[in-house]
């Protein structure tokens, strides 16, 4: 069993997307990298759906060859009933040449977690970290439990740099007491679990037998009803449905009655309901999770950075989890890979760092959900933000947000940016496709 070191450059907790590719940027460039993951891989985690957006990360850490190896299905777009209401978007309308992507998370994290340790990075599964001393801000030193072999062996490991990636469990946004759940009108509860054998919708907007996938590429359906939302994700052998309800209405079920309540929900939705006709629900498969968008007070500081979902996590609905993750990863590695050059300016670079994250964050927040305001977001810096993206890309986003009733306050934002105006009469002309109907 190897020995953790006593001491590195730069620390990662947490080996998900985030914590990967961090630790992959950093080793790279050849700075003594340790990550600490809590579990074994592969693991299983949610958040299936990858949109195109992920290619110029992965590219970047020489890792999409192996994505590509691993044959995950390749998604063409997406398709939301809200409202009633029915829409289509195709990638390849937006200049896209490459798919978005329906990911076995346990897969296609590991893929990346072994990537980061073949590039050169020190990893441990099993370890988990229980509390940083902060007392040496130069020093700072990590305490955790190894519980790989027989029983526990508590140590420490000293560092540089902190990079939480401990996702939703936010490491240090705990320690901090920096986190804080989203003020809404309704707090939401996420409840998902997997079927065997569903039918999956078509790029050609039809009903189709998981032995279709061969030929017939699948879309993500969203789709709203009574106070929430659901997703329909294919897999390779399964499929992942998740409905998004407000908290009240599985306040005080246990485990047992939350499954029956999510069974009963899904049988009884219009499209949803036809897929699932022939599928057989994986038993044991539900999870839920609480509360789910919250963000944290403190993300950046001279000596740690909190990327991924530790730093905040908005909502599943337009696919932004794992872009997140890699956007802050090479934000945040790029900040420390500056600071150990100059270690006198490494509190303005984290100042940097954390602008860049909170940016893309509101950005999220205003595209998903509707009651976009405060809660440590700056309309100021959104508003930058769409101002820089490529024609494109911002069009994709604006075109999107038509697709929900949640986004009137990104539509307000993206016209005082002056974009707007510019999207209505100069670009492409490419819409969401209206649809009256699902050929089921």
């Amino acid at each position: 069993m190897t020995e953790i070191p006593r001491s590195c450059d730069v620390l990662v907790i947490g080996g998900g997307p985030a914590g990967s590719s961090a630790a992959t940027h950093l080793a790279q460039s050849g700075i003594d990298v340790v990550l600490l993951e809590r579990a074994v891989f592969p693991r299983n985690q949610v958040g299936e759906s990858l949109i195109p957006h992920i290619w110029k990360y992965t590219d970047m850490t020489g890792v999409s060859e192996k994505i590509e190896r691993e044959g995950f299905l390749a998604k063409a777009g997406g398709i939301t009933v809200w409202d009633d209401k029915i829409h289509q978007i195709l990638f390849s309308d937006f200049g896209y040449t490459r798919p978005g992507l329906h990911v076995e998370r346990d897969i296609f994290d590991d893929i990346l977690l072994k990537h980061a340790e073949s590039c050169g990075a020190s990893v441990f599964n099993e370890v988990a970290v229980r509390d940083i001393d902060f007392g040496d801000s130069r020093w700072p030193q990590a305490f955790y439990t190894d519980k790989r072999g027989h029983g526990n062996h508590d140590g420490a490991i000293r560092c540089q740099y902190i990079i939480d990636a401990s996702g939703h469990s936010s490491f240090l946004a705990n320690q901090f007491k920096s986190r804080q759940t989203i003020s809404s009108q309704l707090n939401f509860l996420a409840l998902w679990g997997y079927f065997h054998n569903s039918r999956f919708v078509g790029v050609d907007r039809c009903s189709h037998a998981e032995q279709d996938l061969t030929n017939v590429k699948p879309v993500t359906l969203v789709m709203s009803f009574e106070g929430g939302w659901l997703w329909h994700i294919v897999l390779r052998g399964k499929t992942s449905v998740g409905l998004i309800v407000p908290t009240d209405r599985t306040r005080g079920m246990d485990r047992r009655q939350r499954e029956v309540f999510f069974k009963q929900t899904c049988a009884s939705l219009p499209y949803l309901s036809q897929l699932l006709e022939p599928a057989s629900f994986i038993e044991g498969s539900l999870q839920f999770r609480p509360d789910y968008s919250y963000y944290s007070t403190n993300v950046c500081g001279e000596n740690y950075y909190c990327i991924g979902d530790s730093g905040a996590f908005v909502d599943p609905i337009f696919s932004h989890g794992v872009q997140n993750a890699l956007y802050n990863a090479a934000a945040a590695t790029l900040a420390i890979k500056e600071s150990l050059k100059n270690s006198k300016q490494r509190l303005r670079y984290s100042q940097l760092c954390e602008s860049r994250m909170q940016q893309f964050y509101g950005f999220s927040r205003a595209l998903s959900l509707g009651d976009f305001g405060s809660n440590g977001v700056n309309p100021g810096l959104v508003k930058n933000l769409m101002k820089s993206l490529p024609p494109l890309e911002l069009e994709l986003i604006l075109v999107a947000s038509e697709m929900t009733n949640r986004s009137d306050n990104f539509r307000r934002l993206a016209r005082e940016a002056g974009v707007l105006g510019q999207f209505e009469e100069n670009f492409s002309g490419r819409t969401s496709v209206a649809i009256e109907a699902l050929n089921f």
